[in-house]
C-alpha cells in the first residue's frame, strides 16, 4: 500500500474514508466506523476515546465532516484502477482478500478481523478488539487470536468455552463436562497448567531424546570403530593363519622331499648293485664261453703231438676248477626300507586325521519352510533368516521353553550320516534351537511339521531366556553352566552315533550332547520367541560358507 493511499483509508475499516471525521488529537475515521466503536448514534453519550492514541475526548463532542479530506478520497478512487483490472493484474491479492475474515460489528463497511472474542462468538476488528480492553464489562470475555471457526475452540455439547483439560482421558474440556458431564468426577487441570505440564514433560523428553541422541551417535561410532576392527582383525587372523599354513605346507613339503629323496637313493643303491651283480654273472658267462671254445678246438685237433702241446700250454691237462655260480638271494633287494618310509608317513596322516576333518567341514546351511512358520513369523528371501513379525508385545510377558508354536523348520531333514549346522544369535535375549523328528501333520490347510519343539520324547533343543541356558527334551529340563554368551549356536548331528551336540560353535566348547534313537526323518527348528517390548525383535540366522571343502556333505 502506498503512503497516500494509506493516508485516505479509516484505520477501523482499513477501507476509503467515508463521511470522515476528525477527532480532536487528529486522527481521522469514518463516522460509521467511529459511532461503532463508540456504539453510540450520536453526541453527548460519553466518555469517548480515540481508538488509535487511547486519548479520552470531552463528552459534548461534536463530530463534524472533515470536507477536504473527503474530495482527495475521492480524486484518489476516481483515478485508481478498476476492480476487474487489480483482479486481473493482482490475483494473489484478490484470492487473499476472498479468505478473509471481517469483524461482525461493523455493519455498514466490513472491517478486517484480527481477532475473535470466544464469549460474544464474534470476530473483531482492531478498534472493536480496543473496545474489549478498555470496557470493564468485556475485559472478562476470552479474546484469541482471529479464528473463522469459533466453535473448534468450545466444547461442542455445551457449547462452553473449553477452560479445562481432561487429564484422564486427555482432552480439553468445559466446565459443565467436568460438573455434569461425560468427564464428571474426572481430574481436571487449568489450560496453562497442563501446558506447563505438558511443556515441562516435552522439555524433560526432548532432554532426554537429545541424550538417547547423543547416546545413539557415540553407538554409531562405536559400531563403525568395531567395524573397521572386525574387518582389521579378520585380515590379521587370516594373514596370520595363512602363514601357519605355509609353514605346514613347508614341513610337509620338506617331509615328502625327504621321503622321496631316500626312496630315490635307496632305488639308485639297489639297482646299481644289481647292475654289479649283473657284470660278475656275464664276466663268468664270458670265461665259460672261451674255455668251451677251446676245449672244442682241442677236441678236434687229430695230431696227438700237437694235441698235447696244445693242451699243455694252455694249462687244461688237470680238470677245470670253476667256481660255483651263487644264486641271486632276492632278500638282498627286500624294499623294507620303502615300507619303513610309508610307515612313517601313514604314522603321519594318523596324527594328522586325529585333527581332520575338521567339524566346520561339516558345515551345511538348510533352507528355512516357509510354510511350517508361524503366522506370526516372517521369513527372509533367502530363507536364512526367521523374524518376530508382529509389533513388540506391551504387556510384561516372559517366553518360556513352552512358547514352541512361534517355530519354523528347514526344508531339509535327514536320517543318516553326521550333519553340522550353525544358527546366529548374537545377542538376543530370548531363543530355542533344537531339532525335531515326526511325520507331516496333515490339517486343513496346507501340510505342516509338528513343531512342538522341546516338549515331547521326540524332539531336542537348547533355550536361553535372558542370560539362562536350558537343555530340553520331553518337558524335562536341564540347567546349563555356560561361562561366556553363546554368539552363535553349533548344532552336530552324529545320526551313526546316535547322538546330538550343541556346541559354542566360535570357542566349538560342548554345551550339551543328547543321546538320539530315532527312525523318523530329523528337522532343524528354529525358534525366535516373541518380542518384548521391542528387545528380542533380532533374527536368527543360519551361518553359511560358500565352499566347504567336504563336497560330498549332502542333506536327506
Amino acid at each position: 500500500m502506498g503512503t497516500v493511499e494509506k493516508t485516505l483509508k479509516c484505520p477501523v475499516c482499513q477501507d476509503f474514508f467515508t463521511d470522515p471525521v476528525t477527532l480532536p488529537c487528529g486522527h481521522d475515521f469514518c463516522l460509521t466506523c467511529i459511532q461503532a466503536v463508540w456504539e453510540t448514534d450520536g453526541p453527548n453519550e460519553g466518555p469517548f476515546f480515540c481508538p488509535e492514541c487511547q486519548v479520552f475526548l470531552p463528552s459534548d463532542l461534536n463530530l463534524e465532516k472533515n470536507t477536504s479530506l473527503q474530495t482527495k478520497v475521492m480524486d484518489f478512487t476516481t483515478n485508481r484502477p478498476s476492480t476487474a483490472e487489480l483482479q486481473t493484474t493482482t490475483p494473489s491479492r484478490a484470492t487473499k482478500s476472498s479468505s478473509t475474515i471481517h469483524c461482525d460489528h461493523c455493519i455498514q463497511t466490513p472491517s478486517v478481523a484480527i481477532r475473535t472474542c470466544l464469549t460474544c462468538d464474534a470476530s473483531l476488528c482492531q478498534a472493536h478488539a480496543l473496545l474489549h480492553q478498555q470496557r470493564s464489562a468485556l475485559r472478562d470475555h476470552t479474546v484469541v487470536e482471529v479464528t473463522g471457526d469459533p466453535l473448534s475452540l468450545k466444547c461442542r455439547e455445551h457449547r462452553d468455552e473449553l477452560k479445562l483439560f481432561c487429564m484422564e482421558e486427555r482432552v480439553p474440556v468445559c466446565c459443565l463436562c467436568v460438573l455434569v458431564g461425560v468427564h464428571k468426577n474426572h481430574k481436571a487441570s487449568q489450560l496453562h497448567e497442563a501446558c506447563t505440564d505438558f511443556k515441562s514433560m516435552l522439555e524433560t523428553t526432548m532432554n532426554q531424546l537429545l541424550k538417547r541422541r547423543g547416546e545413539a551417535e557415540h553407538a554409531i561410532k562405536d559400531l563403525e570403530s568395531l567395524y573397521t576392527q572386525t574387518v582389521k582383525s579378520a585380515a590379521d587372523f587370516r594373514e596370520r593363519v595363512s602363514d601357519k599354513y605355509s609353514r605346514i605346507r613347508v614341513v610337509l613339503d620338506g617331509d615328502e622331499r625327504l621321503m622321496m629323496q631316500i626312496i630315490d637313493a635307496e632305488e639308485t643303491y639297489m639297482t646299481e648293485w644289481l647292475e654289479a651283480q649283473r657284470g660278475i654273472m656275464e664276466a663268468q658267462i664270458k670265461e665259460i664261453d672261451s674255455l668251451r671254445a677251446s676245449s672244442k678246438s682241442l677236441l678236434q685237433e687229430t695230431n696227438h703231438l700237437r694235441f698235447l702241446q696244445q693242451i699243455t700250454a694252455q694249462n687244461l691237462c688237470d680238470p677245470v676248477d670253476l667256481a660255483p655260480i651263487q644264486k641271486v638271494d632276492k632278500h638282498l633287494c627286500d624294499p623294507e626300507k620303502l615300507r619303513t618310509v610309508e610307515r612313517l608317513v601313514d604314522d603321519l596322516s594318523v596324527a594328522l586325521s586325529q585333527h581332520f576333518p575338521r567339524m566346520w567341514s561339516y558345515l551345511s546351511s538348510p533352507a528355512l519352510d516357509s510354510n511350517t512358520a508361524h503366522p506370526k513369523l516372517e521369513i527372509s528371501q533367502d530363507r536364512k533368516q526367521v523374524y518376530w513379525r508382529q509389533q513388540p508385545v506391551t504387556e510384561a510377558v516372559s517366553p518360556q521353553p513352552y512358547d514352541s508354536q512361534f517355530s519354523v523348520l528347514a526344508q531339509e531333514s535327514f536320517t543318516t550320516g553326521q550333519h553340522y549346522w550353525e544358527v546366529i544369535v548374537q545377542e538376543k535375549p530370548y531363543w530355542l534351537i533344537g531339532v525335531t523328528a515326526g511325520p507331516v501333520e496333515k490339517k486343513d490347510g496346507p501340510s505342516q511339521r509338528s513343531t512342538s519343539l522341546g516338549v515331547n520324547n521326540t524332539s531336542w533343543c537348547i533355550y536361553h531366556g535372558d542370560g539362562q541356558y536350558l537343555a530340553c527334551h520331553d518337558t524335562q529340563e536341564k540347567q546349563l553352566s555356560v561361562e561366556k554368551r553363546v554368539r552363535k549356536l553349533g548344532i552336530l548331528a552324529n545320526l551313526q552315533k546316535g547322538e546330538l551336540s550343541f556346541y559354542d560353535a566360535d570357542s566349538m566348547t560342548l554345551l550339551h550332547s543328547f543321546r538320539v534313537q530315532c527312525t523318523e526323518p530329523l528337522y532343524p527348528m528354529l525358534n525366535p520367541c516373541i518380542d518384548v517390548n521391542g528387545l528380542n525383535r533380532q533374527p536368527l540366522t543360519l551361518f553359511l560358507i560358500k565352499d566347504p571343502w567336504n563336497c560330498e556333505h549332502k542333506w536327506g
